[in-house]
């Protein structure tokens, strides 16, 4: 369904106060008020500072869980057998019929079988059940001629409109990994990572030493 968007109400700015407060005759030095004295007599004593008892740094490979989702998060980022050109189900190329309603387009169906719709067609049709088996250029035909006679349209078959037997249904993305496989993923990862950070400090690194300094990255 095609829903539109609302404009919000944009905030109201009110810029800081530039009133001056009410001079009296002749100069006066500034006297700091209360919150400022008190705050400027605050300290910090060092000594008295204890380190955190019990606390362990945890690292990602400490968390199985985490671990593995961000190295199947990577596999399916950097899997090569997933790059094939995937076109979404609602692509113009994929348009099986468009429904009309006195010249308008209110309705585009696609191949797959989705639709999409203006608001006010779809307050018309309301919560409609499609009819169970059906899918493909099959429902889209079903929802084009159902559409149609419940807004007092017409159908138009797009040019780009496949047969039952034409269509594929998209099969699902879903993958499952082996452990050596995520473990494997999870080192590529941490070496992409180093390398980024290597080519991130070079720059740094480089002016550093030709103004005769070093730094140590390493701790």
């Amino acid at each position: 369904m095609m829903s539109g968007v609302s404009s919000a109400a944009l905030p109201h700015l009110r810029p800081a106060s530039t009133s001056a407060s009410n001079a009296t005759s002749g100069l006066q030095p500034a006297v700091p008020d209360a919150t400022d004295a008190a705050t400027s007599g605050f300290r910090i004593d060092v000594s008295q500072v204890k380190p955190l008892q019990g606390a362990k740094p945890i690292s990602v490979a400490d968390n199985p869980v985490l671990r593995d989702l961000m190295a199947t998060n990577w596999l399916m980022t950097h899997d090569t057998s997933a790059t094939q050109a995937a076109v979404s189900d609602d692509a113009p190329q994929n348009t099986y019929a468009r429904v009309k309603v006195d010249g308008k387009v209110v309705a585009t169906l696609y191949n797959g079988g989705s639709s999409t719709m203006t608001n006010a067609a779809a307050a018309k049709i309301g919560n409609l059940q499609d009819p169970p088996g059906l899918s493909g250029p099959d429902l889209a035909q079903w929802r084009a001629d159902t559409y149609a006679e419940l807004l007092g349209g017409t159908v138009e078959k797009a040019p780009t409109a496949i047969t039952q037997s034409q269509w594929t249904p998209r099969q699902s993305s879903s993958a499952t990994y082996s452990r050596d496989q995520l473990d494997a993923a999870f080192q590529a990862m941490l070496a992409e990572g180093q390398r980024v950070m290597a080519q991130q400090q070079a720059p740094y690194l480089a002016t550093r030493a030709r103004s005769g300094t070093s730094a140590d990255f390493s701790a």
